[in-house]
C-alpha cells in the first residue's frame, strides 16, 4: 500500500486532571476519505487540534507523507498541507470570495494587487468541484448561502495546496439539497487525491463517503472499521447501544388529544395559504429544502415575523400573535436551530440562561403570575431533570456541548410549562447519544399533553421522530405523509419532482 499522507501514532494528550486523548492513532492515504466519529467529548476535536498544531502532543508523532513532523502553530501544519474546515467559517463577511481565498497571501507585483490573476486562480479552484458557475469570485461572502459558504472553504483549502482536508461536521447548517452538493464535493477531493478525514454525527454521511471509520470514545479507540460496516455496529461502538434504541415509540391513536393549535389560509411575505392542525400529544414535522418555507412557518406561529392573513387558534381560542412575547405568554415556545446566535447569552451562567425568557417576561408584566420565575432550585431541578452536564450551573454555558445547550434550552422553556413547543433543528451539530435524548424528551412532553412542532432538514430524524409529516415547498405544504414514509417519497414532493412526473 502507499505511504500514507497523513498518519497519526499513539497519539496522547494530557491536561490537569483528565486524560484526553490515549494511545490514539489514525491513518489516512491520499484519495480516501477517513470517518472520524464519537460522541461529544470523545476526544475527536482534541485529536484535530493536535493533527492541526494548536495543541502540541505529550506522546506520540505525527508522520507526513512518510517524514516525521512537529507542529508548534497551525501555521507549520498549514505549510505541511494540512487545513481544517471547522463548523463556524473563518471568512471575512464583508470580503469577496477571491479576498478572501488569498487573504494573507495576496498576488502582487510592483507593490499592486493582481485583482484580475487572483480572480482567475479562484476561479480555476472552484471549478474543480463544480462551483465555478454559481459562485463569483468577486461576490461579497455575506451575500453567498451556507452551501456556498463551505465550498468557499473548502476552495480556500485547496488553493493553499492541502493534502490534508479535515472537515468538522459540514453538514451541520446545510439542507438535503446542499448536502448532496458537498458529497459531490467531497467525492471530487478525493477524485483530485486529496486525503480528507471526515467528521461527523450522522450515519448516513459515514456510509454515504467513507472508505474507513475510526470510532473514539473517552479518549481511546473503541473501534476501527477497515471497510465501513451497517450504521447500527458503528453506533453500538460509540454509546454502546443499538440505533433502534434512538427515536421513543410513536404516539398511539388514544394518547392523541384534542386538537392544541390549527392555522386556516395563514400567509405573509414567504408563506402562503397554510393550513394545519397540531394535536395535544402529537410530534408533528416540517420537512423541505432550503427556502420552503419552514422556519419562516415556525417563525409566524410565534410572532416572529407574523401571518398577515389567515386564522389561528390555540386551545380553540382565536389568537393573533405580532410579537413573540404575546406567544410565549399563551403557552408557545420556541428552540431556535441557530443555539448561539439566537437562543444563547454565551457569557452568562447555564442557570441565567434557564432563566432568561422568564426573568424577561416578569420584568414586562409583574402581574402574569404563570410566567414569574425566581425560584432557583426548580430551575437546577429542570435543569437536573434534562441532564445537563456541567461542571456547575455557575458555569458559562458556553464551555458547555452543543447537546448539553440545547437541553439547558429545553429546560428554560419548560420553566413555563408550553402548550406547543416548536424545535428548529432539533439535533444540529450534537453526537447521537445527546440526540437520542432529545428525541426522547420531546417525546415525554407530547405525552405530558403538549403539541410539538419539529422543522428539521435532517429526514432521517424527522421520519423517526415524527407521528405525522407535512412537506412545504415555495411557501406553502403541499403534501402530508405518516409516520415512517420514506425519504425518496418526501424529496419528490419536497421538489416538485412528483408533480412533474404526474
Amino acid at each position: 500500500m502507499s505511504t500514507p499522507a497523513i498518519e497519526m501514532r499513539g497519539i496522547g494528550k494530557r491536561f490537569p486532571g483528565v486524560a484526553a486523548l490515549n494511545d490514539v492513532s489514525l491513518v489516512c492515504h491520499a484519495g480516501e476519505v477517513h470517518a472520524l466519529v464519537g460522541e461529544n467529548g470523545a476526544g475527536k476535536s482534541t485529536l484535530i487540534k493536535v493533527l492541526s498544531g494548536v495543541y502540541q502532543p505529550d506522546d506520540g508523532e505525527i508522520v507526513v507523507d512518510g517524514s516525521a513532523a512537529r507542529f508548534r502553530h497551525p501555521v507549520d501544519a498549514l505549510h505541511a498541507g494540512i487545513s481544517v474546515i471547522y463548523q463556524e467559517f473563518s471568512l471575512l463577511p464583508e470580503r469577496t470570495v477571491a479576498q478572501n481565498i488569498f487573504l494573507g497571501r495576496e498576488l502582487a507585483r510592483n507593490g499592486m494587487l493582481r485583482q484580475a490573476a487572483m480572480r482567475a486562480e479562484t476561479r480555476r479552484v472552484l471549478d474543480m468541484f463544480g462551483a465555478g458557475k454559481r459562485i463569483d469570485p468577486d461576490a461579497l461572502v455575506v451575500d453567498l448561502d451556507v452551501a456556498s459558504q463551505q465550498m468557499v472553504e473548502i476552495a480556500k483549502a485547496i488553493a493553499l495546496n492541502a493534502k490534508v482536508l479535515v472537515m468538522d461536521e459540514p453538514t451541520a447548517a446545510l439542507n438535503e439539497a446542499e448536502c448532496r452538493k458537498l458529497f459531490e464535493t467531497v467525492d471530487a477531493l478525493r477524485a483530485h487525491g486529496t486525503a480528507v478525514i471526515y467528521i461527523t454525527h450522522r450515519m448516513r454521511e459515514v456510509t454515504r463517503l467513507a472508505n474507513r471509520v475510526t470510532v473514539l470514545k473517552d479518549g481511546e479507540i473503541a473501534a476501527r472499521f477497515e471497510t465501513v460496516p451497517q450504521p447500527a455496529a458503528i453506533v453500538r461502538a460509540m454509546v454502546g447501544r443499538d440505533i433502534a434504541d434512538f427515536y421513543a415509540p410513536f404516539a398511539q391513536p388514544d394518547e392523541l388529544g384534542a386538537t392544541i393549535l390549527a392555522v386556516r389560509g395563514g400567509g405573509n411575505a414567504a408563506l402562503r395559504d397554510i393550513n394545519f392542525e397540531l394535536r395535544a400529544g402529537e410530534i408533528l414535522g416540517f420537512a423541505g429544502i432550503q427556502g420552503a418555507g419552514r422556519v419562516a412557518l415556525g417563525m409566524a406561529i410565534f410572532g416572529a415575523l407574523p401571518f398577515e392573513t389567515g386564522a389561528m387558534t390555540l386551545a380553540g381560542e382565536s389568537v393573533r400573535f405580532m410579537h413573540p412575547r404575546q406567544a410565549i405568554r399563551a403557552g408557545i415556545g420556541l428552540l431556535p436551530g441557530d443555539r448561539k446566535g439566537e437562543g444563547l447569552a454565551l457569557m452568562q451562567s447555564v442557570r441565567d440562561n434557564g432563566m432568561l425568557t422568564s426573568r424577561a417576561l416578569g420584568s414586562l408584566a409583574a402581574s402574569h403570575k404563570r410566567n414569574r420565575f425566581a425560584d432557583l432550585g426548580r430551575m437546577d431541578a429542570l435543569l437536573d431533570r434534562m441532564e445537563v452536564k456541567a461542571a456547575s450551573y455557575e458555569q458559562e454555558i458556553r464551555l458547555l456541548s452543543g447537546g448539553n445547550q440545547q437541553k439547558a434550552i429545553l429546560a428554560r422553556w419548560l420553566s413555563l410549562e408550553p402548550r406547543v413547543l416548536i424545535f428548529v433543528e432539533p439535533t444540529r451539530g450534537i453526537d447521537v447519544n445527546a440526540k437520542a435524548r432529545i428525541y426522547h424528551l420531546m417525546r415525554d412532553l407530547a405525552r405530558a399533553g403538549a403539541g410539538i412542532i419539529m422543522i428539521s432538514s435532517d429526514l432521517p430524524e424527522v421520519i423517526g421522530a415524527a407521528d405525522r409529516i407535512l412537506v412545504m415547498r415555495e411557501g406553502a405544504i403541499v403534501a402530508e405523509h405518516g409516520r415512517g414514509a420514506s425519504e425518496t417519497a418526501i424529496m419528490l414532493d419536497a421538489t416538485g419532482e412528483k408533480e412533474a412526473a404526474a
